[in-house]
């Protein structure tokens, strides 16, 4: 990996110059990327009394065994605090023995057995516990150095550690104060800082049971992991991941991209066109659920005229779902087309508000999912219950309850399916009797039946965990850095709109002005950067959530969509008759600029992601080997050419760029 990292600004008032830092990274997936391989041959390392020395790439990992504290020595000199000692205390450490990778030992008070080593440039910890209790560590961001956290909210946040917005507290939008579940907050198991022209990227597999407590100390945001060791949820394992990067901000999502590709669990959008070719309709689409006249054929037949060539059109399951013609209308046009549902939620049929909760028999309320004392799990907004995973793949080979529902919802002939919530981190732990399960399971079970789907239908899911990125072609909400401000508003529905007219809804279609804290801490382009694509780009196909239609946020339209132009991802719309007739022309303006580029380069890896002004509004990402470049501009003012609020994009083919400024679109 290279970088260009000249000196960093001082964190004054003053007006940044263009000495400030900038950074570039190529993050080509090779055997070289971050130094991660070749660093094996040494990795036994060395042990001094509780010193234990190990190689990884860029330098040397020091591990004090009697406090879990991890230092480093990059290779040219620089003095780095990884983690801090394990809070609250460990107790004293046993014997250490020396092993082919590094060494293990023990902490007998706590009942923890510790395993270090070097692994492929890496430095890996392991902590297994022979009894329930929870350890706090590691300890991050208390480096003097350290000037950026790297949080994978959404898309991303790359955030200033000194920054004063996000010192504050939740309820004025920032962070300190807040603890996060690993496995269902963040869109990856991951965080990581940078150092000036160094960083580190922290890597934890065993999400489930872990989370990550955010705290103002002096000032400055500090990172503190913690794992709950249970033998019931099968979480008495605890793995963490650390390596050296160069400081860019997306090193440790590149990080993690290579750590699954080293293990087969990176997916392949590529591979997933040639096993089911109508995967490939995603390429240069963009989103939308459609309501009233927009989900008849007359509205497809509208949508095509204005020009857009692809569109992934979904509609909800409701009494008027898209007709046999409209659907055929839709894949004439070459669209994809799909009904939203979802296996999650059981109601007693007598008095559900939701078709996609009336199950057959007694699916309610035997499935539904059992807390320690019986009780049901309460399902989502109060209503039912939710249904165990394990329950219906259990009875699936006998009754087909999910294969009859699939098959009933595309008896329409729709090629596409959005399963909500089966991809979130959102999993359970049910205590039913004869279909008990961890956390873990409800993961696999959800994991199997996506698979099923995936073989014949586009599938999508809700804000897709990256441990389904192998079965998914697509997601809506992964894009989206939703703040807990975001749910607040929501249920004002005076303020963010109901579920009525049913041809229309207010919670969809009604514009709304999000306040200053909300916009800042979801929208404000110096704050994002493009960690899920460097991971997941060329996987699947990763948009906002459905109800943040690009239209649903006027004051965010330009950012949205110069985002989703530098990060070659599509926007998400709701569309009904009137909104077809007045936002047409602008959707398909912006739709026939992003299909080419998308089409190019959906399928490729984003390589390097860079910031070119020291306020960081002018920032360019390249995808593959240059097959797509694209700077936008996030300003005021232009640079180097590029006005403000807008986007230049060039394929590898072309001969200059091509310029997109979307408040000037129109048909």
């Amino acid at each position: 990996m290279t970088s260009e990292v000249p000196q960093s600004p001082k964190a004054t008032g003053r007006s940044r110059t263009t000495a400030t830092r900038v950074l570039a990274a190529s993050l080509a997936l090779t055997a070289t990327t971050f130094g991660v391989a070749g660093c094996d041959s040494a990795a036994a390392g060395t042990l001094e009394g509780s010193r234990l020395e190990l190689p990884v790439a860029g330098g040397t990992a020091v591990v004090d065994t009697a406090s879990l504290a991890v230092n480093a020595r990059t290779a040219n000199g620089r003095e780095l605090v990884l983690s801090g000692p394990a809070g609250g205390g460990l107790g004293k450490p046993g014997p250490v023995t020396r092993t082919a990778r590094g060494a293990r030992w023990s902490y007998p008070a706590n009942g923890l057995e510790v395993s270090a080593g070097a692994e492929r440039g890496r430095l890996r910890i392991r902590l297994r516990a022979d009894r329930d209790g929870t350890v706090s560590w590691p300890v991050t961001g208390t480096d003097r150095a350290a000037s950026a956290l790297q949080l994978p909210r959404g898309e991303g946040l790359d955030v200033p550690v000194r920054d004063a917005f996000w010192n504050s507290g939740a309820q004025k939008g920032g962070l300190a104060g807040t603890t996060v579940d690993v496995s269902e907050g963040l869109s990856l198991p991951l965080w990581g800082y940078s150092m000036g022209a160094a960083g580190v990227s922290y890597l934890t597999p065993t999400d489930i049971g872990t989370s990550l407590r955010l705290a103002s100390t002096g000032g400055r945001l500090r990172t503190t992991a913690a794992h709950a060791f249970d033998a019931g949820e099968d979480t008495r394992d605890y793995e963490v991941s650390f390596a050296l990067t160069d400081g860019n901000p997306v090193a440790p999502a590149a990080d993690y991209r290579s750590y699954l590709a080293q293990r087969g669990q990176l997916g392949s959008l590529r591979r997933k066109i040639r096993q089911h070719p109508a995967n490939g309709k995603l390429l240069g689409a963009f989103h939308a659920y459609v309501w009233g006249d927009a989900r008849t054929a007359s509205g497809v037949g509208r949508l095509k005229r204005l020009g857009v060539d692809r569109m992934w059109l979904g509609y909800d399951a409701g009494p008027d779902p898209m007709n046999a013609a409209a659907v055929r209308a839709a894949k004439k046009a070459g669209y994809l087309v799909g009904p939203y549902d979802t296996f999650a939620n059981g109601q007693d049929p007598k008095s559900a508000d939701s078709p996609t909760s009336v199950w057959p028999g007694r699916v309610y309320p035997d499935f539904c999912i059992r807390k320690a004392d019986g009780t049901p799990e309460t399902g989502f907004g109060n209503r039912g219950c939710y249904l165990s995973s394990r329950a219906f793949e259990k009875a699936e080979p006998r009754k087909h309850y999910l294969a009859d529902r699939t098959r009933s919802m595309v008896a329409n002939g729709a090629d596409s399916y959005f399963l909500d919530v089966d991809a979130t981190g959102a999993l359970f732990r049910d205590h039913g009797k004869g279909h008990e399960m961890t956390k873990a399971d409800d993961r696999a079970m959800r994991l199997a039946r996506m698979r099923r789907l995936s073989k014949n239908l586009v599938l999508g899911s809700e804000s897709a965990q990256p441990w389904a990125n192998e079965v998914l072609a697509y997601d809506h909400g992964s894009g989206t850095p939703a703040a807990d401000g975001l749910w607040k508003l929501e249920r004002d529905r005076k303020t963010w709109g109901g579920y009525f007219p049913a041809k229309a809804p207010g919670a969809f279609f009604k514009p709304v002005k999000l306040p200053a804290e909300l916009a800042t801490a979801m929208y404000d382009p110096k704050y994002r950067v493009p960690l899920y694509e460097t991971a997941l780009h060329g996987s699947l196909v990763n948009a906002e959530r459905w109800e943040l239609s690009y239209e649903k946020l006027p004051e965010q339209k330009t950012t949205r969509a110069l985002l989703a132009m530098l990060y070659n991802t599509p926007l998400n719309y709701v569309l009904d008759g009137p909104a077809l007739e007045k936002k047409g022309p602008a959707m398909a303006a912006l739709q026939k600029y992003f299909s080419p580029l998308h089409r190019a380069a959906g399928t490729e890896q984003l390589t390097s992601f860079r910031w070119l002004t020291g306020d960081r509004s002018v920032q360019r990402t390249v995808f593959g080997d240059g097959t797509l470049t694209v700077t936008a501009n996030f300003g005021s003012r232009a640079h180097e050419g590029l006005p403000g609020g807008c986007v230049d994009a060039k394929l590898r083919t072309d001969a200059k760029p091509r310029r997109l400024c979307p408040a000037q679109a129109t048909g």
